[in-house]
């Protein structure tokens, strides 16, 4: 995991999986043995100019991985309890104007993958972009860590800190998470370091301007950014959220509480239903809410907002 502060490039210009054209689609899934996925892109790539996440074969044979939309939703804070608790969408809640200036502790607590292109487990980076507003300026801080994840499971780690005392800012807060598939065994050396103990508190943030924040964040940039274009990895993931205090109907808003982030199919915007689902304490999953056992059949990432203790 690496911090950055760097100005301005947190936007990569290499598209995720889902955004490819066939022909380069099809490249990435033949270096990570999705041949039957890339056989089908390349007898069409000719005829077709669209991404291949809308082609025909996938609309018959969707993939979690093939999607660039999200939907957002959010959970509310809770006592302990055995109870569901409902989830709302990210834009149909208040937000919470006493966090204005205020310092807040941001927590990976889920990562999910319902499927990733390949098989078995995968090693995937995990890059989280905010933005720290202090003394009338605005650092860009950028966060990298690692996991391994079985297919079909969720990474092994709960309330991991990404920032803490990130300072909001009078109009909010901003994010912009990325995963990437790492399926490059010369890469597996890179990752490994990573994972020291001592890069493994987050990155901590004090109320003033951090200079020495700078040259972490060419590196956490440049790690990602060459990943993504290494043979065989890929970016999956990628999105932009922007928490606010509006009342603007259109907008996501800043609260304490869990933002659940879902890679789903563009359609699926308009018939996506949040009330449809619950987050259970019991099993620490976000499950249907009339079928405790279904879970989001999609690639998901869950992060936890809490105001920072004094002294933090």
């Amino acid at each position: 995991m690496l911090g950055s502060a760097l100005m301005p490039s947190f936007w990569y210009e290499e598209p995720v999986l889902g955004a490819l054209g066939p022909t380069e689609a099809a490249q990435k899934l033949k270096e990570l043995g999705e041949d039957e996925a890339a056989d089908e892109l390349l007898s069409r790539a000719p005829q077709e100019t669209e991404s291949f996440g809308v082609s025909d074969w996938f609309r018959k044979n969707p993939k979690p991985w093939q999607h660039t939309a999200h939907s957002f939703g959010f959970v509310e804070l809770a006592e302990p309890s055995r109870n569901s608790i409902p989830i709302s969408h990210a834009g149909n809640i208040g937000g919470q104007d006493d966090l204005r200036g205020k310092r807040i502790r941001i927590t990976l607590d889920q990562l999910r993958v319902a499927a990733y292109p390949g098989r078995g487990i995968h090693r995937i980076l995990f890059d989280f972009y905010g933005q720290n507003q202090v003394q009338s300026d605005v650092e860009h801080l950028h966060f990298n860590t690692t996991y391994r994840v079985q297919e079909g499971e969720a990474a092994a780690s709960v309330g991991y800190p990404i920032f803490v005392g990130l300072t909001v800012g009078p109009d909010g807060v901003a994010f912009r998470c990325r995963t990437v598939n790492v399926a490059n065994e010369d890469d597996e050396y890179m990752l490994a370091l990573m994972e020291s103990d001592v890069l493994k508190s987050g990155l901590r943030l004090i109320s003033t301007a951090q200079p020495a924040l700078a040259p972490l964040s060419g590196m956490a940039v440049a790690l990602t950014k060459s990943l993504m274009k290494r043979h065989q990895n890929v970016s999956v993931q990628d999105f932009y959220l922007g928490l606010d205090f509006s009342r603007v109907a259109t907008r996501a808003r800043l609260r304490e509480g869990s933002y659940v982030a879902v890679q789903i199919p563009q359609a699926f915007q308009v018939a996506w239903d949040w009330d449809e689902w619950v987050y259970n304490p019991s099993s620490g999953q976000v499950v249907k809410k009339d079928n405790k056992g279904e879970l989001i059949p999609y690639n998901y990432i869950v992060f936890g907002i809490s105001r920072c203790d004094a002294g933090q």
